[in-house]
């Protein structure tokens, strides 16, 4: 690979996924990339289980991985549960489902060490005629000719351009957590483990898959079943109240899994005994260390600014149902690399083409997701919210609509 020029150096605030595709696509497509992570240390993605699509497949090639790699765990179907744990429902819907640890794991290991950077905390965006500057907490800087921003939901790049721009509550949270295939009787394991599973207790829903196990191994018997449990949590009273830990500290938008009050756990567990089929309850009861999520809407109304563009979960966080949150942020990087490859170089009319085309995208996504998650917000006011939620109680609905490939 020839020496890139100076014009074509990108700096990629975010270490995480999309900030790996990101740096990963444009490294094979001739830039100078490095990658600026806040965290210090490894990162590590609390056992979050992830849908793939087609799309995710074309980006992992594209940015290095090959293409014999074990990506993940196939599933042939679906099928969703009553409360007694007979089968209310079966989809013919064949799926590879992976983890947030395989993936990143994939991603990191194709690309060159010495150009990602860890314990980077950025202060600051600076941008001149024809350079842009990282300003990082520890005195640092970095100046090139392309920045993007890739650091989440709570990107410090997006908050220095669209302050006002910020997550929004749903009205729900996500339960979420992982057992190993191991623990689990051998009735639940034929029911549920290679499957994708779901359980609809009124206003809420409970699903869940096979996913990779510890070293990120797939081997029969050492996987690992991730559930996630969507659950109302209103606003003013039920969210505070989880968000706050034993010292009484309240947290903004999230909470470690370790700070998490155990009598909110056991209230959790609980609630799986009363309302869940049995295997479900037994995947909750056998969960060592749950944890949940706020769920939130977030959508930018804009991706570029000058010589910086943001993508992934730092411009538009879509609610889970759609399970296109991995696959959006490459399919958001691989947007940026082409429009650029298209131009020859980071100018304005390149990054305007990527801006057009993903925010278009974005907004389809975020609507799709509402739209799917309407039956189990806290408050649903008008009649066309209601009309809505009702579609998507079925078993068939749910099992057809959530997380699967669509055109938008």
């Amino acid at each position: 690979m020839a020496a890139p020029h100076p014009e074509r150096r990108a700096l990629v605030v975010g270490g995480s996924l999309g900030g790996l595709f990101a740096a990963n696509l444009l490294l094979r497509a001739g830039w100078d990339v490095h990658v600026y992570e806040r965290v210090g240390e490894e990162l590590a993605g609390r056992g979050a289980g992830i849908v793939t699509h087609p799309g995710l497949f074309a980006a992992l090639a594209r940015a290095g991985v090959a293409a014999d790699a074990v990506v993940g765990v196939p599933v042939p179907g679906r099928v969703t549960l009553d409360s007694e744990g007979r089968v209310l429902g079966e989809l013919p819907l064949e799926q590879v489902l992976t983890s947030w640890g395989r993936l990143y794991q994939l991603l990191k290991d194709v690309f060159p060490p010495q150009r990602y950077h860890s314990g980077c905390a950025l202060t600051a965006v600076e941008q001149g005629a024809a350079t842009v500057t990282a300003h990082f907490a520890d005195g640092r800087a970095a100046v090139g000719a392309l920045l993007i921003g890739a650091d989440g939901i709570r990107s410090t790049v997006r908050a220095q351009f669209l302050p006002g721009v910020k997550p929004q509550y749903a009205g729900y949270i996500a339960w979420r957590g992982m057992v190993e295939e191991g623990a689990l009787t051998p009735s639940t394991h034929a029911m549920l483990f290679e499957r994708f599973g779901f359980c609809l207790p009124p206003r809420e829903q409970m699903l869940g898959y096979p996913v990779a196990g510890g070293g990120n191994s797939v081997q029969p018997g050492k996987r690992r079943y991730n559930f996630v449990w969507y659950r109302p949590a209103d606003a003013a009273g039920e969210l505070p109240r989880l968000l706050t830990d034993a010292s009484g500290q309240a947290h903004e938008l999230t909470i470690a899994p370790n700070l998490i009050r155990p009598e909110c756990i056991a209230a959790m567990r609980a609630a799986a005994e009363s309302l869940l089929a049995p295997q479900f309850a037994e995947i909750v009861r056998l969960t060592a260390q749950p944890f949940f999520q706020p769920i939130y809407d977030l959508e930018s109304p804009q991706l570029v600014f000058g010589r910086v563009a943001i993508l992934g979960d730092a411009a538009f966080v879509a609610r889970p149902h759609v399970g296109m949150g991995v696959t959006k942020a490459a399919d958001d990087a691989l947007a940026l690399v082409d429009a650029l490859a298209a131009a020859g170089d980071a100018s304005p009319g390149a990054l305007a083409a990527f801006e057009a085309r993903r925010r278009r995208f974005g907004s389809a996504v975020i609507a799709r997701a509402r739209r799917l998650g309407a039956y189990m917000q806290a408050q649903i006011y008008s009649p066309a919210e209601r009309e809505m939620a009702e579609r998507y109680r079925t078993p068939e609905a749910v099992m057809a609509e959530t997380a699967v490939s669509v055109a938008l």
